[in-house]
């Protein structure tokens, strides 16, 4: 089935379209990546999504023209996508939407919201959508995060020793071979804050970390922020924006004025690399595969890589799944698990009570390839996934 997964993550900077052949084989789920295309928010819609997040109040007629216009830029990736990578024979779109609220306290999720009405989606490709991922996790007791952690162990099942997969996006995310997941705390979502306070938005984030690359860690700072109660959480804990936004640096850099931006960046950098790391020896790592945003960070990967030590860091292309792209390619998967009637979870990793089928459906002109999905092939679901070379475009 040729599948097309749709992913705007924290960073809410561009809509990722990946296109992938799936194919279930007994216990082997094999994708071909076809490539991916990536389509930026215009600037009036990504400054009015921004006005609308946490902390920022907004009202219901808001949040409704958000969904009407994020669904509109969805459905016109999923189009382009559609004609440029999959020469207009796609079968089914997954989208994971834009993530605008995770309403997590005290370490229990009980809600969640992703935006980008579907319903456009499927009126302007003529193809059946699969959405709305993350809600019915939580409703088996899970935090709804994270999702991509089915594909990790997928995709890491038989490297040796305790390999784990890492994405380094808004929120930085960690996959264990046992099941382990968890959100570690920010990658890029407060390098980025600083980044566009500090240019005025002229800059959306640290371009090739070339900011933190001219500054020093502020070791005081980096204190403060270490003393976050969210890195003491146990696992599966999951966390977002709601925490780690504007407001929050700009309180964490009360009392220490007059540091130069550069400065401030750097020690941002050095935090995601050393929460991350923290992260990793928790589960007692021998290699990282990491993907995501974070991994084009020159800087970023450097510090990682000091404060890991002997510890490899490499990324999903060595599997064959493009890291840029592996988000989109994993909602991709999961999409192509709910029309098969399969799991889209592991408990394991989002502490839910069991695994669940997972989104909402819209059908496409045609109805739905099949028929509707039922639960009753939750038992055969793949073992393990491998990748094919692919002829990828974009």
């Amino acid at each position: 089935m040729r599948v097309i997964g749709l992913m705007s993550g924290t960073s809410y900077d561009a809509i990722d379209a990946a296109a992938a052949d799936l194919c279930l084989d007994g216990d082997t789920l094999t994708l071909k990546p076809l490539g991916l295309v990536s389509e930026p928010y215009d600037d009036a819609l990504r400054k009015s999504l921004a006005a609308a997040l946490p902390p920022a109040t907004t009202t219901l007629a808001e949040v409704c023209r958000l969904d009407t216009r994020i669904g509109q830029a969805f459905a016109a990736a999923a189009l382009h996508a559609n004609g440029r990578l999959c020469d207009g024979r796609a079968e089914l779109v997954a989208s994971h939407g834009q993530t605008v609220y995770h309403w997590a306290d005290r370490g229990t999720v009980h809600g969640t919201l992703q935006i980008g009405q579907p319903a456009w989606i499927a009126e302007t490709t003529g193809l059946p959508v699969v959405a709305d991922f993350r809600p019915r996790d939580i409703a088996a007791g899970g935090q709804g995060a994270p999702l991509v952690s089915l594909v990790d162990l997928l995709l890491l099942r038989g490297r040796p020793g305790t390999p784990v997969a890492l994405n380094l996006g808004g929120i930085a995310n960690l996959t264990a071979p046992d099941g382990t997941a968890f959100d570690t705390g920010p990658a890029s979502a407060l390098i980025d804050a600083a980044v566009r306070d500090f240019t005025g938005g002229r800059l959306p984030y640290d371009v090739d970390g070339a900011l933190a690359a001219r500054g020093s860690v502020h070791e005081p700072l980096l204190a403060r922020l270490l003393d976050e109660p969210y890195y003491a959480q146990p696992a599966p804990r999951t966390t977002g924006k709601e925490l780690f936004h504007a407001g929050y640096l700009r309180d964490a850099l009360a009392g220490f004025p007059g540091l130069r931006p550069e400065d401030v960046v750097a020690t941002l950098t050095r935090l995601a690399a050393r929460t991350v790391a923290d992260a990793v020896r928790t589960v007692r790592a021998t290699e990282v595969i990491a993907s995501g945003g974070g991994t084009r960070n020159p800087v970023l990967m450097g510090m990682l890589g000091d404060e890991l030590g002997g510890v490899p860091v490499r990324t999903s292309d060595v599997l064959g799944l493009p890291s840029a792209a592996k988000e989109a390619y994993a909602f991709a998967v999961l999409g192509f698990l709910t029309v098969h009637g399969l799991p889209g979870t592991c408990p394991t990793s989002t502490g839910a009570r069991h695994a669940s089928l997972l989104g909402s459906v819209t059908p496409g002109h045609r109805g739905f390839p099949g028929g509707l999905p039922s639960g009753g092939g939750a038992e055969r679901g793949p073992v393990r996934m491998v990748c094919e070379p692919g002829v990828l475009r974009g």
